[in-house]
């Protein structure tokens, strides 16, 4: 599989379940309500080791960077193998961990093929975790 979608339009955030900065439930998000700028979002697994030694550093640093100047951030924890571990319960620890308030969501693969993959990685073709997505264009064209 071909992985990004280098100028290509951005898909919607479908199929997850999200929290929002607070750690509580909340309805679907939206490109568009992660501001008019930049966007950043961060693919990972609980379970992942890389993505606790090198996604979430980066990532941290990352919100500290653009806090304030009108980048929108928001995690997906993209679910493609190890459901029992990596669950919706692992999004407000991850997010208290890493002190980030801002929107994580969990997204499962929706078949039970071993192989399946969330429906968001396969919109954004990523290539497992950690993976960043960066959408360089205002919501009413996003484009990565």
């Amino acid at each position: 599989m071909e992985t990004g979608i280098v100028g290509l339009p951005a898909p919607p955030l479908e199929n997850i379940r999200w929290i929002d900065e607070n750690g509580d439930e909340r309805s679907s998000l939206t490109l568009a309500e992660l501001g008019q700028g930049f966007k950043i979002l961060y693919f990972f697994q609980d379970w992942c080791a890389g993505c606790h030694a090198h996604g979430f550093p980066t990532f941290v640093t990352l919100a500290e960077e653009f806090r304030d100047k009108g980048v929108g951030l928001a995690a997906i924890q993209t679910v493609f193998e190890g459901s029992e571990v990596n669950t919706f319960d692992r999004l407000r620890e991850n997010q208290r961990r890493y002190g980030l308030r801002l929107p994580f969501g969990h997204a499962v693969a929706g078949s039970g093929s071993v192989d399946a993959a969330p429906a968001i990685m396969e919109a954004y073709r990523s290539g497992g975790t950690p993976w960043f997505v960066v959408m360089t264009c205002p919501p009413e064209v996003p484009s990565i």
